[in-house]
């Protein structure tokens, strides 16, 4: 494990993303990542799924908080992601996720449809 120069750093992300599932869920965004060190990076975003899950949604300027940071480029990866939901109209969202030490909490409201219970990644890369 590499040793840390400095405490953790505290980062956000604002993003939006967009996507549908039949059987298997996708959705792409972009973003950007914002740190109290004065960092910030743009991002682009996949979801990529399985389960049972049929619908549309979109979310605008969603919010995530990452926990377990170092340095801004600890936000890169892959999130492990598990869901169960069901919306139509609007609707408001939060989810916790986590890739080794690395947790995100989003939360965001969107538009669209959606039933289903769905698993899978939640991928950020620059």
């Amino acid at each position: 494990m590499p040793a840390h120069a400095a405490g953790p750093i505290d980062c956000k992300l604002r993003f939006d993303l967009s996507g549908w599932s039949v059987f298997y869920k996708t959705g792409k965004g972009s973003g950007t990542v914002s740190c109290d060190n004065g960092q910030s990076m743009p991002v682009q975003i996949r979801t990529k799924g399985g389960g049972l899950s049929f619908g549309k949604t979109e979310i605008k300027d969603g919010t995530g908080e990452f926990s377990g940071l170092y340095r801004i480029e600890d936000v890169l990866g892959t999130y492990a992601t598990a869901e169960a939901h069901a919306s139509a109209g609007t609707a408001t969202k939060a989810q916790v996720m986590t890739k080794g030490d690395v947790s995100l909490a989003l939360a965001g409201k969107g538009e669209g449809w959606s039933v289903g219970v769905a698993f899978g990644k939640f991928v950020i890369e620059r």
